[in-house]
């Protein structure tokens, strides 16, 4: 199981609708091939910083997968449009739990 982790910066004053196009993508990521869930959380320090963080079952799974697939351009559909720059992206191995 990998972390995909997605530093997002929006354009300010679209956090709302950022966030309700978040949910609306949800469908996006449930039918994609090894996906285990998301978290999207907010920063309480920069509003406009956002970072998702996605379950998947292997690497390619999100970077072979998901982003060549139709899922992937409903997603960015959805949510481009509030970018204030591309996302920042990397894949995490969990290494250590509490």
């Amino acid at each position: 199981m990998i972390t995909e982790i997605a530093q997002v910066e929006i354009k300010p004053g679209s956090e709302a609708d950022f966030e309700a196009a978040v949910g609306k993508a949800r469908a996006a990521f449930k039918s994609a091939k090894g996906f285990h869930g998301f978290e999207l959380h907010r920063s309480i320090e920069k509003p406009q910083r956002y970072r998702l963080l996605v379950k998947w079952e292997t690497l390619e799974n999100h970077t072979v997968d998901f982003r060549g697939s139709a899922n992937f351009t409903e997603w960015r559909g959805l949510v481009g449009q509030f970018f204030a720059s591309p996302p920042d992206v990397e894949h995490t191995n969990t290494v250590v739990t509490s």
